[in-house]
């Protein structure tokens, strides 16, 4: 079958390699109809996720055909449209039974690399290094899913790939990053970075009440898309200072709550954002903090702070004093992608919001390193890629 396969920093390609197969009960194999690249894919593309091995294969945001089940497999039939969830579950662990599925405690079998600077292991994740398993990705023709059992969502004929595909990952991370913000009638939210998790965040504080949402990037179609599509105030952090701009749209007290959709590659244009970069460069530092150092200044006193972005190690000059005395609460972690498929399928069947608004570019598999590319540099109006095997 056909692959998108990493190299090296900023080199994936398409290549040949062997069909999966069914190696456990409770796997499957799923024939892919979508893929996607995500924002976390370009962590990996810019070379600063560990123990990735020439030849992996990438993607975790994907959906597909059932076409073979192991023996243990009951809660689809071969035939089905499924998606499957980015976080590997068990479904019978102690954090699965208690629905925080990204915690699995048995679905990353290299879980003792993770624990030397963790203290403990997340879940296993698709195509995401073998940090995190080393299971192959879904920017292929065809992936074997194990813990089928409970990792296939079967998806309803009448809905179209592009208005499900985003439940594998950015819908839910969206919605759960603003779920964590604790949103409350009359609140305003600030979300920093208006990438595809971000746009979905902005739309998620709507519907969970939020009165006013303020976007944060530089970018301008992002920008446009999250004031258009997402009915946000938007601030391009080149061009205002934001702590002071949220200050003065709040009335002086700050957003009640503070969203980072940005994570471990954030820029900025302030000394210590040219700080990060240089720390970042010569690995003394592994990730660039700057979204979060605002979000947790301009939230207001006593107000909620959501990490949806990804943080891979190390961060310095994070104000900790601010987050203290200010009384900051923090939530965080990789998305328990199983709790919310139901309800924001329903959310998409009941017109609520239509997920494939974020979709700019769709090109065929063996596009995929040109998708990376004008993804990574923002080329030609690019917010988010679907590729077609």
């Amino acid at each position: 079958m056909k692959a998108v396969c990493w190299n090296g920093a900023n080199d994936v390609r398409v290549e040949t390699v062997p069909d999966p197969k069914i190696i456990n009960p409770r796997d499957a194999i799923i024939k892919i109809t979508s893929t996607a690249i995500c924002g976390s894919d370009l962590h990996i593309y810019d070379g600063y996720i560990p123990t990735m091995q020439k030849g992996d294969i990438l993607g975790h945001e994907f959906m597909g055909e059932v076409v073979e089940l192991g023996s243990e497999v009951r809660n689809v039939k071969v035939g089905d449209r499924v998606v499957v969830p980015f976080t590997i579950s068990c479904g019978n662990c102690f954090f699965c039974q208690r629905d925080l599925w990204s915690l699995c405690d048995n679905s990353n079998p290299n879980a003792w690399m993770v624990e030397v600077q963790m203290g403990h292991s997340p879940s296993g994740l698709f195509g995401y290094s073998h940090l995190f398993g080393g299971y192959a990705g879904g920017q292929a023709e065809y992936v074997r899913v194990p813990f089928a059992d409970v990792g296939l969502f079967k998806i309803p004929d009448h809905l179209t790939d592009e208005q499900v595909l985003f439940l594998t990952d950015i819908f839910p991370t969206g919605y759960m990053a603003a779920e964590n913000c604790n949103i409350k009638p009359g609140d305003i939210v600030a979300v920093w970075g208006c990438g595809p998790v971000g746009q979905f965040a902005i739309k998620s504080a709507f519907l969970l009440g939020a009165e006013r949402v303020i976007a944060i990037d530089r970018i301008p179609e992002r920008l446009q898309m999250a004031k258009e599509q997402g009915k946000a105030e938007v601030l391009n952090y080149e061009e205002v200072n934001v702590g002071e701009a949220l200050k003065e749209m709040t009335g002086g007290r700050g957003p009640d709550a503070c969203i980072d959709a940005v994570g471990m590659e954030a820029h900025g244009t302030d000394a210590m954002a040219f700080y990060d970069q240089v720390k970042q460069a010569v690995r003394l530092e592994t990730d660039r903090p700057t979204a979060l150092r605002q979000v947790i200044v301009s939230c207001r006193k006593g107000g909620h702070v959501s990490i949806p972005g990804v943080y891979g190690g190390f961060v310095d000059k994070i104000p900790m004093g601010a987050a203290m005395n200010k009384g900051l609460t923090f939530k965080t972690g990789q998305t328990h992608v199983h709790r919310y498929l139901k309800p924001l399928l329903n959310h998409i069947e009941n017109g609520d919001l239509d997920p494939s608004f974020v979709i700019t570019h769709k090109l065929p598999l063996e596009q995929a390193p040109h998708g990376y590319e004008i993804f990574k540099h923002k080329q030609d109006n690019c917010i988010k890629v679907v590729l077609k095997p």
